[in-house]
């Protein structure tokens, strides 16, 4: 689990760095400021949560169990969040209107917080 783990970190981390570099490159000529922001900040979760990823794979204190669980949660929540992030902020590229997927968002953001909270409880409830 934990070399599934840290490869999905390391993928979703180096996915990141793609997409920074499309938004800084392809996409500052053809999207509003708000809109380049909006893109960024879906790269910015998403790399945050492939470095979560990365040190979940790597702590010894957790169980199987609960990497599993806040793995599960992370992926959902990265896809959610920060994907639907990219499609809004690209939403006037396209001839669907992703605006109307825009619930998901903050499901997605509900998914990641909830990662964290699963370590933070096991943290807690870890007897020393």
């Amino acid at each position: 689990m934990n070399k599934k783990i840290i490869s999905t970190g390391a993928l979703l981390g180096m996915i990141a760095i793609i997409l920074g570099a499309f938004g800084a490159h392809a996409l500052k000529k053809t999207l509003s400021a708000d809109h380049l922001i909006t893109f960024e900040t879906g790269v910015r979760y998403q790399m945050y949560h492939a470095l979560f990823l990365i040190l979940i794979g790597t702590l010894i204190e957790l169980s199987e169990k609960t990497k599993r669980i806040i793995y599960n949660l992370v992926i959902s929540g990265v896809v959610l969040f920060s994907g639907s992030i990219y499609l809004l902020a690209t939403n006037e590229l396209t001839p669907f209107d992703f605006k109307s997927i825009g619930f998901i968002t903050p499901i997605g953001g509900l998914l990641l917080i909830l990662g964290w909270g699963v370590l933070l409880m096991n943290i807690i409830n870890k007897k020393s």
